[in-house]
């Protein structure tokens, strides 16, 4: 009997992907989804277990990128990120639906789902290139976090009111996790510093967030809803303690690299792998129009406000919230399960929405690199 090939070719894509990045200085989940979207479509077939990391891979780097958020900046340019983020939601939502509506013939509630999955800025994308180049740590990259978390939170209440069946578990959700929020920094804090857990190799801390993440999923899927919201809080409650506490920051540098040596890469291979290429082809003119949608319509609705509040980075800044992946996946899987959606749809949108991680990010590292700032401290 043949052993199963998958886990050896999904281990030589994370590292090849790793090695590409390194050679070409281009971020590491751009040749994840490609290297992704070549082996799903040279006959490789995600596996059970490579789809419950992947949704688990797209929940902790929500939590990531909720912990580098900084409430301060937050709170100081709410305002300001308020009012973009608004028009970056609203400007491919409309546009999204009227083209697909309209122009394309589709019915109403999959012109619906296709606005709702290109109204978003994915925050996997974004952390993970703010994080790669340095930006993370820098004012710019910090905004653009703020700027992204309030774009995705309103596709995140899109999603709700679309999809969300409401029910008793539904309610227990929902107030479980508020009740975890609201007491997450004094008791995780607790657990991350105890004296008893410091320096210990088993990593009770990491597997104390994992843990916890875990738990969202579960009752979050009892409730027919998403992790995604109470994950990303749960990081925005620990990144204050992350931010002044040196053993907690070490904790989180430990689950970082944990998260992109294993777990993070499988959330951006399997996309890949969703992907028809035949479907593709075949549609080939409508997903040119979708894509052109998304960009124009972000573009439209981003740039000039990005030239008010980033003067140095518009451009840069604006291709950066033109990207989309994690919660227009989500949306794009969660309409073809309610049947908004049929196959080629699918395929299209899901295809839109890799381009849309790969093309202006890509762009975006190559052609208007970001000029040098000072780390916050």
């Amino acid at each position: 009997m043949e052993p199963d090939k998958t886990p050896l070719i999904a281990g030589l894509i994370i590292f090849a992907a790793s090695i590409l990045s390194l050679r070409l200085g281009v971020s590491v989940a751009i040749f994840e989804v490609l290297l992704g979207l070549a082996a799903g479509n040279l006959g490789l077939h995600a596996a059970d277990w490579m789809l419950y990391l992947a949704g688990f891979g797209g929940i902790v780097l929500t939590f990531l990128a909720g912990s580098e958020v900084d409430l301060k900046l937050l709170k100081e340019n709410f305002r300001a990120a308020g009012v973009l983020s608004f028009f970056s939601f609203f400007a491919p939502l409309a546009g999204g639906f009227l083209f697909c509506r309209y122009a394309a013939g589709w019915t109403a509630s999959a012109a619906l789902v296709a606005g709702i999955a290109l109204s978003e800025t994915s925050l996997a994308v974004v952390y993970s290139v703010l994080t790669e180049t340095g930006l993370a740590k820098k004012e710019t990259g910090k905004l653009l976090m703020v700027c992204t978390f309030l774009t995705n939170t309103l596709t995140a209440v899109a999603l709700s009111f679309v999809f969300l069946k409401p029910s008793l578990y539904t309610l227990l959700f929902l107030a479980a996790s508020a009740v975890f929020l609201v007491f997450a920094g004094r008791f995780s804090m607790g657990v991350i510093r105890h004296p008893a857990l410091a320096g210990k190799v088993i990593e009770p801390e990491i597997k104390y967030i994992f843990f916890v993440l875990l738990a969202f999923i579960y009752l979050a899927e009892l409730g027919a809803s998403q992790a995604i919201l109470p994950a990303f809080l749960f990081g925005l409650v620990m990144s204050g303690h992350f931010k002044e506490q040196r053993s907690a920051a070490d904790v989180k540098n430990r689950l970082r690299t944990v998260a992109y040596a294993f777990i993070t890469p499988f959330f951006f291979i399997v996309a890949g792998m969703k992907v028809s290429l035949p479907a593709l082809w075949a549609a080939a003119g409508l997903f040119l129009a979708i894509f052109a949608v998304k960009q124009v319509s972000k573009f439209a609705g981003v740039y000039f406000l990005m030239k008010k509040y980033f003067p140095k980075e518009g451009m840069y800044s604006t291709l950066l919230m033109s990207t989309g992946l994690t919660f227009g996946v989500m949306a794009v899987l969660f309409g073809s399960r309610a049947g908004y959606l049929d196959q080629a749809q699918y395929s299209v949108l899901t295809g839109v929405l890799i381009a849309s991680a790969v093309i202006p990010t890509f762009v975006a590292q190559r052609w208007f690199p970001p000029v040098e700032e000072e780390d916050i401290i």
